[in-house]
Order: structure tokens, then sequence, then C-alpha cells
């Protein structure tokens, strides 16, 4: 079984990928409760790089499951390295392998999104690394292939809790008139913050900084502060 936390859709690829490529299943750490992993052959974890670590709902996942005796493996997507993200994680839940994919930004509210050939290319790239991935997980090998890049435990720990402290305010978040009062955004998010109130979303105090919500408006009504106003939008069903 491989469970996996996805906001704009890399990492849920990344993990349904895997598992068609090792006959297995994936499912989102969002649907239930931690499952029995009694007789499971092989536990993974895919999930996306948030400032250097690993996102809280996943951190929070990994903490409700039990002792398994199958090969465990976790995989991050990221813009370009992970710091000491999987070895953390490892301590929590032990990972035989643990690897790092680089994947299309989707950081909006940071900087302006790759462009879509830049796009197709990382996408290919990754098909192939995940087709080797896959190879190696079935043959049980233990493997640490992650991309910590510089300054790594400096990163994977101020940094990462600057960002969880301070980063992850939702009053930035603003929608403008093009919003239809679909209320896709709340019911994509993940903490249950957005709710709607005379057919527009509201944001409560909690967030992940996912951005599913900025990401998948099919309206492209919301607004993260003045800089994505004049950014892109990525989901990658918009190149499979």
């Amino acid at each position: 079984m491989i469970f996996y936390f996805s906001g704009t859709g890399n990492s849920r690829w990344a993990a349904q990928t895997l598992a068609e490529s090792l006959g297995d299943s994936a499912k989102s750490i969002l649907e239930g409760k931690a499952p029995d992993l009694t007789g499971e052959a092989r536990v993974g974890l895919v999930f996306p790089i948030y400032a250097w670590g690993v996102p809280e709902p996943m951190l929070d996942f990994v903490k409700t499951l039990p002792k398994t005796d199958g090969f465990t493996f976790g995989l991050c997507t990221c813009g370009a390295d992970a710091g000491h993200a999987m070895k953390k994680l490892s301590k929590i839940f032990h990972l035989d392998s643990s690897y790092s994919l680089v994947m299309p930004n989707n950081y909006v509210v940071g900087s302006e999104l790759d462009s879509p050939e830049e796009v197709r290319g990382k996408l290919a790239a990754a098909k192939k690394s995940l087709d080797t991935i896959a190879g190696e997980i079935s043959r049980r090998e233990r493997v640490y292939r992650v991309k910590e890049g510089k300054l790594a435990f400096l990163k994977s720990n101020f940094i990462n809790k600057g960002f969880n402290g301070f980063a992850r305010s939702t009053k930035p978040f603003s929608v403008t008139d093009r919003c239809v009062g679909c209320g896709q955004c709340a019911a994509l998010c993940p903490t249950k913050t957005i709710t709607m109130a005379d057919g527009k979303p509201r944001w409560g105090d909690k967030c992940y900084q996912c951005l599913a919500c900025i990401n998948r408006c099919p309206q492209r009504a919301i607004e993260y502060g003045e800089e994505t106003k004049v950014r892109g939008r990525y989901t990658i069903e918009q190149y499979l």
C-alpha cells in the first residue's frame, strides 16, 4: 500500500505511477483513519516537501501507523532539494529506502511557475526516475537517493521551523469578482479552514500551504497577496 498527500497533484501522480508499476494501490492519507498494515508486503509514503520539511498532515499520519514487517519506503517530491526531511521522517516511521523526485514548481505564492516546456521536461525525467525506483522497491533494495542540498541541517530545522511558525498565514488570501461561488476550494482544503459565506470563500487560521485552493480554482479567482496576480497557476492534470 502506498499512502500519499498531495495539493496540486504532483505527489498523487508519483504515488499512482509507482503503484501501477508495482501492482499495488495508492491511497490519500485524507481518506479515513490509518489502516491495519498486517500482511502488507510494502508500505510507501509519498508527499511534497514544504520548506525542506515533511508536511504536517503526513507527519500526523505516520505517527498513527503501526509497525510493519513489510518493506517501507518514502518518496518526496520537491522543486530542487529536500534537506534532511527524509532522515527526520525515518526517525518517526522507519524507512528502508528513501528518495527525492524533482517535479514542476507549484509554489505560486513564492515565485513564478515553470514554463510549459520546463514542466514537460521535468515530468518526462520524473517518469524515468520512477521506473528505476519501482524496480529497486520491487527487489527490496535499500536505497537512500535524496538530494539534500547545501545547508540541509539548517534548512530542515531552523528555516522549516520559521515556515511553520510564520509563513502559513491565511491573511494574504483574497478572492476576486471572478469567483462564482462553486465551493471547490472549500471541498479541496485538507484543513477544512475554507468555508463558504454569501457565496464566497472565507479562510480560517489553519493552513498547510498546499495551495490547492489557489492553483485549482477553475475561475482563477483566488490570490495570495499582490505577487500572484501576475503569475500563472499549476496543476499536473494540465500536462497529463
